[in-house]
């Protein structure tokens, strides 16, 4: 149990039997009545995203949610599988718990898995990451009327607008949160 006072970003909090993370908070004083937290908060299953208001010193349950860095080892076709560093236990994810994380995951980077009793709920990826582009058409010198850039394949399958000097085969960093192309390694 915790106070509202004490939400932070990223706080787990299990309301109605149901985990749900903490985006945004705010503490809110209004001119009469009570102080209030506002909150934009994310069910962890379902993806759905909320705001809630809740009063000032109101209980809430929190969940204890344990972060451990894993190793993406391979898809199996149907689940992907990661091991943990420190145990080398191996957990199965579906691809629902992995969702968009998986257009950026490469065999045998790490990853932060968040579990919640003996449960994946979801992955946290680094910032940026570097991937090789394996497909992208050639760019014409002074074609400029996309804006300076064409579309590319990285090695996940995943396209991005990429900057026209770049061929197949570069490698480039590529923003995880976004997909944007960040710059050539």
């Amino acid at each position: 149990m915790a106070s509202t006072n004490d939400i932070k970003n990223g706080m787990i909090l299990d309301l109605d039997g149901q985990l749900w993370q903490v985006l945004w908070f705010q503490h809110h004083k209004p001119g009469k009545g009570n102080t209030v937290v506002r909150t934009k908060i994310k069910n962890i299953m379902s993806g759905k995203i909320v705001d809630k208001t809740f009063n000032s010193d109101t209980k809430v349950d929190t969940a204890t949610v344990d972060r451990r860095d894993m190793q993406y080892l391979y898809n199996d076709g149907e689940n992907y599988v990661f091991m943990d560093v420190t145990s080398f236990e191996q957990f199965e994810l579906r691809p629902e718990t992995v969702g968009d994380a998986k257009d950026f995951l490469l065999e045998e980077n790490t990853a932060n898995v968040a579990i919640h009793e003996g449960i994946p709920l979801y992955i946290e990826l680094p910032a940026s990451v570097e991937m090789e582009i394996t497909y992208t058409e050639p760019g014409l010198q002074g074609d400029r009327s996309t804006g300076g850039t064409k579309p590319a394949t990285l090695q996940t399958g995943r396209q991005i607008q990429v900057p026209l000097f770049l061929n197949v085969g570069d490698r480039v960093k590529v923003d995880t949160r976004t997909g944007d192309y960040l710059g050539r390694l």
